[in-house]
């Protein structure tokens, strides 16, 4: 179609950011991270590559997400330990912070609870800002890979996706079927992703991860937590992210308990205010 004579003037206007974010509580990143400074480790989960593993955190201990042999980019799913219905929301997640998450960031639940799960404290990544294509790491964009879009794009049957990694450590982890434990897979934190939006056509982008062994993203939990970490077929997802071909290396999660005393006055946040009469 024609454009408008006033084309230019309608894209001329300024944007308004849809949720301003300075009324968020804000979480005390100075505390979190002398929890951080007294912290023993209690456990560690090793992600083999190409495969998925499920930790716990208790609510006031610290997680840490590690590069450990090469460059590699993870798949996270949280939820509530005690309530699977309650889970990571990365569409709010993305609405409140923006399209890539670093430090003093934080993983909103679903409705009705909407409140933190997890607070970033610790971005070891948090230098490489967003680059000349647009791309950051970190991202609330991308939803996983999965078996269903490499179906309807390419034909295949690709089982060792990030989708499918999730839903056999869920399974695994809780005693549900295969079949039982998909509907609680959702999207995702894409750790150590490097991503964005191309200017010309607005498409998904992925390139190469500038994670290196060392690396981490450390994170407090704010309530009882079940994760799931898929360490992604695509490796360092410099070129495609369902593949048996790509370099992959496994990543390592840590839980570190602070010290006795340290969270003292410190309250687990409670679910969200909303009356949920939705006007009746």
């Amino acid at each position: 179609m024609q454009e408008p004579a006033d084309a230019d003037a309608r894209r001329a206007i300024a944007p308004v950011i849809c949720y301003p974010n300075d009324t968020l509580p804000v979480p005390d990143l100075a505390l979190y991270r002398r929890a951080m400074q007294s912290a023993e480790k209690v456990s560690e989960v090793l992600v083999p590559a190409r495969e998925a593993a499920c930790f716990r955190v208790a609510a006031g201990q610290i997680f840490r997400i590690s590069s450990v042999e090469g460059p590699q980019v993870g798949d996270l799913n949280l939820w509530n330990a005690h309530d699977l219905s309650e889970r990571f929301y990365s569409g709010k997640s993305r609405a409140l912070h923006g399209t890539h998450l670093t430090t003093g960031e934080r993983m909103w639940s679903s409705f009705p609870h909407l409140r933190p799960m997890a607070t970033i404290i610790e971005d070891s990544l948090g230098w490489y800002g967003m680059d000349a294509y647009g791309g950051s790491v970190h991202d609330v964009i991308g939803t996983r890979c999965d078996p269903y879009t490499g179906n309807l794009l390419a034909g295949s049957q690709y089982h060792h996706c990030c989708h499918s990694n999730l839903i056999r450590a869920l399974a695994d982890e809780t005693g549900m079927s295969l079949a039982e434990a998909e509907p609680h897979v959702h999207d995702v934190l894409n750790v150590f992703m490097c991503t964005g939006f191309t200017r010309d056509t607005g498409q998904y982008f992925m390139k190469a991860s500038p994670v290196r062994p060392g690396d981490h993203l450390d994170f407090f939990a704010e309530i009882d937590l079940l994760g799931a970490l898929s360490a992604c077929p695509g490796g360092d997802c410099s070129s495609e992210h369902s593949s048996d071909t790509a370099a992959c290396h496994p990543l390592l999660v840590e839980v570190f308990a602070p010290a006795e005393g340290v969270l003292d006055g410190w309250n687990s946040p409670p679910v969200n205010g909303y009356d949920r009469s939705h006007g009746r």
